[in-house]
């Protein structure tokens, strides 16, 4: 088990130390569960209330909090308590799970792929023909990387994820496990003679670095050219992001959410959970879309948009106020 002195972790945070605690801290815990040897935080003024009956032996706390911390209990004050905590949570994260081999010996792998120094392939991963991974790569279990992929340098893919073929992955991205990257987009029309005509989808899905994709998300390759994520970009599980999107750099995604086809994300873009974009739309630097919202037109940059279908925020503040005052009369 790791323990830590308060002294140790204020000196990680470099942040200033209120107070101080005798106790060993061996976790960080959310305040209501904390025991006397584990460490929590408090990143709202409105949380402060909960500290005289949380167990915890000190807190990671932003700069304005108005409390003290007690007897052999200490604060730690920061800039921005979340983000210190994400550096304990760090400090205090089990390692990863082991491979006893390099290269399971149930992994298939083909002749022409390169693989790069370092890198770890789980038991029955499948890596195909002309695919090359980088160094210090990570397959999980029962991964495939399907034909002329390339995947850069110390990415992690979990188990159940499939790359499909000519798909390319940045440097230091995380797939998690039954992620899809390049399925073919959704892409049918009407037909006299079959119903429904499948359109063939030819592209392909271009990942930048540092990205991060949930567990059960899906990147569909483009019908032409190639569906592109940017720099950083981090996409929760569930979210589905159609055929010919184009995402800039930095944007979020929150769970159940969806692009249809060819939708242009400028950097920094926020979309709430199950927020839905219709197709061919272009959403400026900066936008925010609210959980829930369904957008049918294009957003300029900075503007937050709620409801369904989506309009600005203060417009939807102003229609919902409306709606409640005449349900009351």
């Amino acid at each position: 088990m790791k323990k830590f002195t308060i002294q140790e972790i204020n000196a990680l945070l470099n942040g200033e130390l209120v107070g101080n605690t005798n106790n060993e801290i061996n976790a960080p815990e959310q305040l209501e569960l904390a025991n006397e040897n584990e460490i929590s935080f408090i990143g709202n003024r409105k949380y402060e209330k909960f500290w005289s009956t949380s167990k915890a032996c000190a807190a990671i706390v932003n700069q304005d909090i108005a409390i003290e911390p007690g007897d052999n209990r200490a604060f730690i004050k920061v800039k921005n308590a979340d983000l210190a905590m994400s550096q304990v949570l760090e400090l205090f994260a089990p390692a990863p799970p082991q491979f006893a081999h390099e290269i399971h010996p149930t992994a298939t792998i083909d002749s022409t792929a390169k693989i790069g120094a370092g890198t770890k392939i789980g038991a029955g991963c499948y890596v195909g023909p002309n695919v090359v991974l980088g160094e210090n790569v990570i397959l999980y279990p029962n991964v495939t990387i399907l034909d002329e992929c390339t995947i850069g340098k110390n990415t992690v893919i979990w188990s159940g994820a499939v790359v499909r073929e000519r798909c390319h992955i940045g440097a230091y991205c995380i797939l998690h496990p039954n992620c899809t990257i390049g399925a073919d987009g959704f892409g049918f029309r009407p037909c006299p003679e079959r119903g429904l005509a499948k359109i063939p989808q030819i592209g392909n899905v271009i990942i930048g670095n540092n990205v991060e994709i949930g567990a059960n998300s899906s990147v569909d390759r483009g019908k032409f050219s190639s569906t592109i994520l940017g720099d950083g970009c981090k996409i929760d599980n569930l979210v589905q992001i159609g055929h010919n999107s184009k995402l800039g750099q930095f944007c979020i995604m929150a769970g159940n959410s969806g692009l249809a086809g060819s939708v242009t994300l400028g950097n920094g873009v926020i979309i709430g959970g199950s927020a839905s974009i219709k197709d061919h739309l272009t959403l400026g630097d900066g936008v925010m879309i609210g959980a829930g919202s369904g957008v049918a037109a294009d957003v300029p940059a900075g503007k937050t948009m709620l409801g369904y279908p989506a309009v600005e925020a203060r417009t939807a503040l102003k229609q919902w106020a409306i709606l409640k005052r005449m349900a009351t009369e």
